[in-house]
This record gives structure tokens, C-alpha cells and sequence, in this order.
């Protein structure tokens, strides 16, 4: 289970790079592998489109079991909104694989780590992360995760914001944010974090739906706590050291 990092190559690290290239198979989801592509031109490569994930999964199990060693890629970290949990879940009602083949989880850097950056150090302090898109969540789920995270006073980091489909979730967790957040408040919007056709802003709340239109699936939105400050050198959370 390789995390392959927010997209750059030179985002990857050494153990990721050192995975895929022992991999007899390589297996994700097709943008996801077309990352790598440089580092995979000789590899048997199985890809396949969005909401495949379980058949993804389970052949790479397959493959596994068979004798192959297999990458299964994720963007960024596997085991934050990647195949880490699914490979390992499908396994255990297998009724585990120890004895067949093992597993290994190769962390890397999670998209919201590398938006962050991009801003500056919105994240200094604690944060909530937390995606939108109800194909696996019930939007109700969601709206009370909102609803608590913003009450608590955490930046909040939204995962898939926005798709051609989905367009109307954003639109009520922001609504959720204003009843708790002045209209002042640091927003930090990144699109295509460390991959071609980076894009990102800084922008107050009150500015936010300006920007509506540019999010999409690929964008990371992080949503500052009310301590948070929007400068010149980007968003800035405090830790709380006492002598700044």
C-alpha cells in the first residue's frame, strides 16, 4: 500500500520510490498511476476508474496471493481517505494473510500537508479533516461533523469539496462555517497542490464564494479557526508561544 504523496515525484519518498520499483504490479486508480508513469514504464499496470475501488482491491489480493508483489497506490498517504483500510479489510474477511503474503503500509505526504504548505502554516495548532463528498458518508453524517468541528474552534481542512455532480454540499458546510466564523476569517484554496497546474489563494470568508467556481475534486479548502491570520507571507495559525 503505497502512498505516492500529493502528486510531484519529487514528493515521494525514498520508501515509496523503493516499493514501487519492487513491485512486480502496480495497481490504483488510473490518474493516480499516470503520476508515476515515469517510474513504472516496464511495470504490468491494472487501473481502473472511480468507484472500483473493492474490485481494485481484491485483485490486487489476488495478485498477492498468487505470488505477485503488488503496489497498490494512493495519492497522498494510503491510509487517509486511500485503499490502506480497504486492502486490509478485504484481507481480514479472507480471513487474514499472514500466512500468505504481507502487507505493508508505506506512508505518504497527505494532499492537505502539501495545501498547507502551499499557504503557508494554517495547521500550527489542531485542525479537523474532513471530506464532503457523501458517495460513502450520509450528507447528514457530514453536516454534524461540520457543524461540531466548527463549533469546537478547529481549522478545518475539506477533502472533495465539489464535483460536476455534487455541487451543493459545499455551498451548506460553508453556511455551516459562518454561523461560527467571522466574516474575516482566513480561507486557503489550493488546486492541484505540488502537481502541473498548481493554483492556490488566501482569501476571508467573506470572499469565499467568489471562488466557488474554481473548486472542484482536485482542490483542498482550509477553512482558518478564528485565531488564524491572513499576512503577507500567508495564512498563519499561532501555536502559542509566549514570547511571539
Amino acid at each position: 500500500m503505497v502512498g505516492i504523496g500529493p502528486g510531484g515525484l519529487e514528493h515521494l519518498t525514498p520508501r515509496a520510490k523503493e516499493a514501487i520499483s519492487e513491485a512486480d504490479v502496480i495497481v490504483g486508480y488510473t490518474r493516480y498511476v499516470n503520476l508515476i508513469a515515469a517510474l513504472i514504464k516496464d511495470k504490468d499496470t491494472r487501473t481502473s476508474g472511480m468507484t472500483e475501488e473493492v474490485d481494485r482491491c481484491s485483485l490486487a489480493i489476488d495478485l498477492a496471493g498468487a505470488g505477485k508483489t503488488v503496489a497498490v497506490v494512493s495519492s497522498g498517504d494510503s491510509g487517509i481517505y486511500g485503499m490502506a483500510g480497504l486492502v486490509l479489510q478485504l484481507a481480514g474477511r479472507r480471513g487474514g494473510s499472514a500466512e500468505a503474503f504481507t502487507i505493508e503500509v508505506v506512508p505518504g505526504i497527505p494532499a492537505f500537508v502539501s495545501a498547507a504548505a502551499i499557504l503557508g502554516a494554517p495547521l500550527m495548532h489542531d485542525f479537523a479533516s474532513i471530506s464532503l463528498s457523501d458517495l460513502l458518508t450520509p450528507w447528514e453524517t457530514i453536516e454534524e461533523r461540520i457543524n461540531a468541528a466548527a463549533k469546537a474552534g478547529f481549522v478545518m481542512i475539506f477533502y472533495n469539496p465539489k464535483s460536476s455532480k455534487r455541487t451543493e454540499g459545499l455551498k451548506k458546510a460553508i453556511a455551516v462555517v459562518r454561523a461560527y466564523r467571522g466574516p474575516d476569517t482566513p480561507v486557503g484554496i489550493v488546486r492541484n497542490a505540488a502537481r502541473a497546474g498548481q493554483w492556490a489563494v488566501a482569501v476571508p470568508l467573506k470572499a469565499f464564494d467568489a471562488h466557488y467556481d474554481d473548486i472542484d475534486m482536485l482542490t483542498i479548502v482550509i477553512i482558518g479557526s478564528s485565531a488564524t491570520s491572513l499576512t503577507e507571507l500567508g495564512m498563519i495559525t499561532p501555536r502559542g508561544y509566549r514570547d511571539v
